[in-house]
Formats: structure tokens, C-alpha cells, sequence
């Protein structure tokens, strides 16, 4: 089972406007068709286009601005053919996580979307959560994290994390992302990589720019972690490359 997490880059500018590479965000999911993909940046008119292009997905989330369709996604989307989501929902990153509302010292509102899946041939289930934390506010970060692993203690079932967590491999944020119940594919597959997530549009080699992870609990068993860093034809996607985990519940 494939799960991936993809910072689409909310609108860009120039040669990397949103109309020059919504076609290639598409490209990248359908060519690597994970059973379900936590996006970061999903817009509105991101939105629009991913449910119109990925007619094999569905999804769930809403708009971080008003809960329903206003402001950025942070959506999971799942192969509908072969999972049903049975359980749902969207907490913010704040002092009132059951409301649209700003958190701390962050500088945009935040959100955290989570659902179960169940694998509608033999009714197995895993639970996808998806987020992403603030770039600015260290406090926001902070609680954000104990929200997020909060949330992912509450399953009595395989959990994947997904997510652009604007933090960086051996700071005290990651110690504290690693203090609860997920852990780092990129260090649990067997099959890895060391690569930067974020690269700004330059050709990053390096591993020094991890800011997108993809998290799993102890009943989840990592075999491949892959930054896709191959673009689509010649072209970057996104500021940040998708990052995939290939596991076995």
C-alpha cells in the first residue's frame, strides 16, 4: 500500500503559476497512484482541479478559512475503488480546535484532517491524518504537534501521518514529533532514501531541506520510503517534491 504526502504550492508565479503545473500535479499522482495522498496548499481552485482530473479518488477535508470551502485544504484523497471512509473530520490547529480559529503565534490558520479508511474487499482499516504546521509560529508548532499526536494515539488501528511540518530532521520540534506514538519511514524502511523535500525550485540533492514526512504508528510496517524527485518531463511540480512510503498493515 502506497501513501503519499504532497505540498501542491498553494498558486505560484511565472513559469510556476498554478495553471503551468496543475496538469503535472495530476501527472505525479495518477503515475504513482498511492492508495491515499495528504496534500498540503489545496486551494480552492486546487480543489476544483484535483476532483475534476483524479476521477478514480475521493476525498475528504475542508477549507481551512470557514470549515467549509474557504481558504486551503489540507486534504486526503483515497482510491475509491478500493476504500470507503467510514469516519471523518477536520480539527484546527488552536487553543479551540473544533472551530475555524488562529492558533497561538501562527500567522494563517491551520488545520489537521484525518479519516478512516476501510478496504471495502476485506473490511481492513487504517486511519490516514494529514496536516500542515505553521511556518512562522514556534509555539504554534509546538501545540500543533501535541494536537496531531493526540489525535493519532485515539486509533486502536494502523495509523499513516502526512504532512509539511515546517521543521527540520534533529531539531527539538522533530524530537518532539518523535516523542509520541509515530515514527519516520525514512528511517524504519528497509528501501530509503536521503534526499531534501523542499527544494524552492533548485535541484536539492542533499538531505539538509526535510520538511515533509510520512509517519506511521507501530502496526504499520514501512518497506519503501521515496522522494520523488524525477519531476514531469523535465519540469518541477511543486516547490516541494512528493514523498511516499510504500507499507504493509
Amino acid at each position: 500500500m502506497r501513501i503519499m504526502s504532497f505540498n501542491l504550492l498553494c498558486q505560484g508565479k511565472d513559469e510556476h503559476a498554478m495553471k503551468n503545473r496543475r496538469e503535472l500535479a495530476t501527472r505525479t499522482i495518477l503515475e504513482n497512484r498511492p492508495d491515499s495522498v495528504g496534500v498540503q496548499e489545496a486551494t480552492p481552485d486546487w480543489m476544483k482541479w484535483l476532483t475534476k482530473n483524479l476521477p478514480g479518488y475521493d476525498y475528504v477535508g475542508v477549507g481551512r478559512d470557514n470549515g467549509k470551502k474557504r481558504g486551503e485544504y489540507s486534504a486526503v484523497f483515497y482510491l475509491k475503488e478500493k476504500f470507503k471512509a467510514v469516519d471523518s473530520g477536520t480539527f484546527w490547529l488552536s487553543a479551540t480546535p473544533e472551530k475555524p480559529s488562529m492558533g497561538w503565534d501562527a500567522v494563517c490558520m491551520r488545520v489537521c484532517t484525518w479519516v478512516v479508511l476501510e478496504n471495502t474487499q476485506t473490511g481492513e482499516q487504517y486511519a490516514h491524518i494529514n496536516t500542515h504546521l505553521d511556518h512562522r509560529g514556534k509555539v504554534a508548532r509546538e501545540k500543533g504537534i501535541d494536537l496531531v499526536l493526540k489525535k493519532a494515539a485515539e486509533f486502536d488501528m494502523p495509523v499513516v501521518c502526512t504532512g509539511d511540518f515546517n521543521l527540520f530532521e534533529g531539531s527539538e520540534l522533530y524530537k518532539q514529533l518523535m516523542g509520541g506514538v509515530l515514527r519516520d519511514t525514512k528511517y524504519l524502511a528497509p528501501d530509503t532514501m536521503k534526499n531534501a523535500t523542499f527544494h524552492h525550485f533548485e535541484v536539492l540533492t542533499d538531505d539538509v531541506g526535510v520538511i515533509d514526512y510520512v509517519l506511521v504508528n507501530d502496526r504499520v510496517k514501512p518497506l519503501v520510503y521515496k522522494v520523488v524527485t524525477e519531476g514531469i518531463d523535465g519540469k518541477f511540480v511543486s516547490d516541494h517534491y512528493p514523498v511516499y512510503a510504500d507499507v504493509e498493515l
